[in-house]
């Protein structure tokens, strides 16, 4: 139980439905729909629409989205990947040749197809109850309205905003620069495209008015993006992965996501008895930060798109795990990391529905770097994400760039079974961290037995993979910190904080919804 005499917040209890997410107008929202007759489908569906406008930042139609649906009518967790390919024109060697030694992280060569209007439009069809003008009729009323910019959004907003085309200043910028919080943001050609989609679907997005707005915009940049391109984009059901940590089953997405680093990371930590250790303790946090490089290594050897994945089962196997555990020592850190194949992963938002059928989803919804590729379309002030600088380079690699390809993802939704049954639905934003940050919470409430909350506010420290500093938060004590530069790390203060979380447990002797909403963000968790 937190202390009622120092800051903090309580976990939520509801009994019909619950929505945990970044922002609280998109937490509203899926509960408004929850309330209206939907289910979670269609409640995390409106609550994306809404994080489109409320923190343009993060995600946008421009980009991706991946998400885990348990129904109560099946055993099976469903993973729909909607994670667009790249352009079929997409050259290596022209990139390597034009002195690239990383695919770049800006302009429009990093520009991969959106596929995440494709998945929305998917789950809508496929599991939702109402249809798509209800479910993004809140965004379109926001959309010509207006939003109050949060404050973590706007301290984003400032920090990136120099990476915009002309274009993106029109559409996100005002006269004398980024909005401050409590700024009333509004994007009405968006709405326009929401509107769009609610009476066309898919093909109001993919092709007509809005699909040439986008490729033009993209040719006129110097782009091999075509329409041809963009129509072949397709959300597709995959398998989840599954991996053990104490008593949860911890079930991920698989490749092009890195949900496998998750997995590795849970069979390493495993054999650790972390109970035993203080949760802000230094042992804790030396044994979490030497494992993720292990297992960020793997990840950078072997994930990629799944069409040219090799090794998987042995990344999954707990007995490689346990293999890679015995390379840890308690008193020293491993040498430096190698720099990853990949450039770095950012920016995304994550969202979590359980409704009163049970029905669970797991969503997370990016545009990778903070407004992804920092252009935006002409006409419709569609932002693009920058998802192909998750490709490598090097020749022969499973994610060497190419044409209509999946570039490795970061961003990972997530679940947890007990006994057979579903526990758990949660995600951790937060760039490469995200693999670390699902082990992190888990271990906080396998290990401890944290509430979501408490699971959620507990500081971080983080090794950012081809770094040799470990970013920490204020939340460790000085002696901590002294002991962690013993062993040898190489510490620095976190300058924001490290992620951010969003968890749902289903508490099924109480029959209750219990959720948790990081304070590292703006967001809420919402109830009814």
């Amino acid at each position: 139980m937190r202390s009622f005499q120092s800051p903090g917040r309580s976990p939520v209890y509801a009994t019909n439905g619950l929505c945990a997410t970044s922002h609280p107008l998109a937490a509203k929202t899926a509960v408004d729909i929850l309330q209206s007759g939907g289910n979670a489908v269609d409640a995390a569906i409106a609550g994306c629409a809404m994080l489109t406008l409320c923190e343009p930042q993060m995600c946008g139609l421009g980009g991706d989205m991946f998400a885990l649906i348990s129904s109560p009518d099946r055993d099976d967790v469903v993973a729909l990947n909607a994670s667009g390919l790249s352009p079929d024109a997409l050259d290596p060697e022209q990139i390597r040749a034009s002195g690239h030694s990383h695919m770049p992280m800006d302009g429009v060569a990093s520009v991969t197809m959106p596929g995440a209007v494709d998945g929305f439009c998917l789950l809508a069809n496929d599991y939702g109850r109402m249809a798509l003008a209800e479910l993004l009729a809140p965004a379109i009323h926001y959309a010509n309205n207006g939003v109050p910019i949060a404050p973590r959004v706007a301290f984003d907003w400032r920090n990136s905003s120099t990476r915009f085309n002309d274009a993106a200043r029109r559409f996100f910028l005002l006269a004398d620069g980024p909005p401050a919080a409590g700024t009333i943001f509004r994007h009405p050609r968006l709405g326009d495209v929401f509107e769009i989609i609610a009476k066309e679907g898919r093909d109001g997005f993919y092709q007509g008015a809005v699909a040439e707005d986008m490729i033009s915009s993209l040719r006129a940049l110097g782009g091999v993006q075509t329409v041809d391109d963009l129509a072949a984009t397709e959300a597709i059901y995959v398998d989840p992965i599954e991996g053990r940590y104490r008593d949860a089953t911890l079930i991920e997405h698989p490749p092009n996501g890195q949900g496998a680093t998750a997995v590795l990371l849970a069979h390493i930590l495993n054999t650790f008895d972390i109970h035993a250790m203080h949760p802000w303790g230094a042992e804790r946090a030396h044994i979490e930060i030497e494992a993720s490089k292990l297992a960020f290594a793997e990840r950078d050897r072997v994930l990629g798109d799944a069409n040219f994945v090799n090794d998987l089962e042995t990344m999954l196997d707990p007995a490689f795990g346990a293999q890679l555990s015995r390379k840890i020592a308690s008193d020293r850190v491993m040498p430096p990391p190698k720099k990853p194949v990949g450039a770095p992963h950012k920016d995304t938002v994550y969202l979590c529905v359980v409704d009163r059928d049970g029905m669970a989803v797991s969503m997370i919804y990016s545009i990778f770097s903070d407004f992804g590729s920092g252009i935006a379309s002409s006409d419709f002030g569609i932002l693009f994400q920058n998802r192909g600088a998750g490709f490598t380079l090097e020749r022969g690699h499973a994610n060497e760039a190419g044409g209509r390809k999946r570039p490795l993802h970061t961003i990972i939704p997530a679940m947890t079974k007990k006994n057979g049954a579903l526990d758990t639905v949660f995600g951790v934003m937060g760039a490469q961290y995200q693999a670390v940050g699902h082990l992190r919470y888990l271990s906080n409430c396998e290990d401890y037995g944290f509430d979501p909350q408490m699971a959620i506010d507990g500081p971080r420290v983080f090794c950012e993979p081809g770094s040799t500093e470990v970013k920490v938060e204020s939340g460790y004590s000085s002696e901590v910190v002294g002991q962690l530069r013993a062993r040898g790390h190489h510490l620095v203060d976190a300058d924001v904080g490290i992620g951010g979380a969003q968890a749902i447990r289903i508490d099924r002797k109480r029959g209750v919804f219990e959720g948790g909403s990081d304070p590292r963000k703006d967001g809420i968790a919402l109830g009814y």
